[in-house]
């Protein structure tokens, strides 16, 4: 027969058991614990409005094997984890972290859109208005977005990038209404709050991860219409061939995190100078052993060497975020003096 406690979580069996026991052994546990334990633990026990006595000695029994004391209904378990931080962690630390809880607890915009596969998802929303597909494309991982973009007829590809690349804010009656209509559909989210989405930056993101011939098309219909927005995109999009603008140090600090049958596979398409220019900076056993592997590898899907250049191109974008590389060419800001 299954038991009480079956339906919860190790986290949220811990948490209910740290306010029934109270304040002082919640801090003296967190103590014990590193930040994002903490963090979970914390969380789980923002979100315990009462504890059930029955539930507490079974947790009891299960965690400890034995019955620690008689324990009535407990209230409030979100101001408990509050002052048990301040213990832990001291007033500011407290407050940072229950700020961070607040705002997890709040709803997700179009969360349950994620789960839904591409071509699903797709065939739901291509027939609304291009800005609504465009305000619920900027709610999405921007990879998700792009599979999404790339199952769109090609006019409707560019009315949708135009219209997400100008999106700014975006007032919470606009969006739980959208919301709602997709609830009918797939999903049951609600309760958004307005915020900065779209713009250029986030087609750039999509472009990146869109497959070049969608790439192509939607830039040529930007280019013919608004050259200064194709422009603009351009320099904030990031190609394999951006490598050039790397300096030397930059590139071995690349070359250390990529796998050599993802190096080998991307370069098999590069320019004769970006190849030049990656086979420097590694060794010359290495090297040699690059170019034998080039020479005798038959032909391969063009999208399998765009996958393993993305796979770089998305090594060389986080690293560039953490200052260990540098891409040229994003203005004068941006350079080495």
């Amino acid at each position: 027969m299954a038991s009480a406690t079956d339906k919860f979580s190790g986290v949220q069996k811990a948490a209910i058991i740290m306010v029934a026991l109270g304040e002082q052994f919640t801090a003296d546990m967190f103590k014990r614990m590193d930040q994002e334990e903490i963090r979970r633990v914390g969380m789980a026990m923002s979100n315990v409005d009462s504890v059930n006595p029955e539930l507490v000695e079974e947790l009891l029994k299960e965690f400890l094997g034995k019955l620690k004391s008689e324990l009535g209904p407990m209230i409030g378990g979100d101001a408990t984890a509050r002052k048990a931080l301040q213990m832990a962690l001291g007033a500011e630390g407290a407050a940072a972290l229950m700020a961070e809880l607040d705002r997890a607890k709040e709803p997700v915009p179009f969360e349950r859109v994620k789960m839904v596969d591409s071509k699903t998802l797709a065939g739901f929303i291509r027939s609304e208005h291009p800005q609504t597909i465009a305000v619920i494309l900027a709610h999405l991982p921007k990879s998700k977005a792009a599979e999404v973009v790339r199952q769109f007829p090609e006019n409707l590809q560019y009315e949708v990038v135009l219209r997400l690349s100008t999106l700014d804010v975006i007032p919470p009656g606009i969006v739980e209404e959208i919301d709602t209509v997709l609830q009918r559909e797939v999903l049951s989210t609600e309760g958004l709050e307005a915020k900065q989405l779209g713009g250029v930056e986030a087609v750039a993101e999509i472009l990146n991860n869109c497959d070049k011939t969608t790439e192509e098309h939607i830039f040529s219909r930007l280019e013919e219409d608004d050259p200064e927005l194709a422009e603009q995109i351009r320099q904030l999009m990031f190609v394999f061939e951006d490598l050039m603008s790397v300096d030397d140090r930059g590139i071995r600090t690349l070359l250390k995190e990529v796998r050599n049958e993802d190096l080998t596979l991307a370069l098999k398409t590069a320019s004769d100078t970006l190849k030049s220019k990656i086979l420097s900076n590694v060794s010359e056993r290495a090297a040699a052993m690059i170019q034998e592997d080039l020479e005798v590898m038959g032909p391969v899907r063009v999208s399998e060497v765009e996958q393993a250049q993305q796979k770089i191109i998305t090594i060389a974008r986080r690293l560039e975020k953490e200052g260990k590389l540098v891409i040229g060419g994003k203005g004068a800001e941006d350079a080495l003096v």
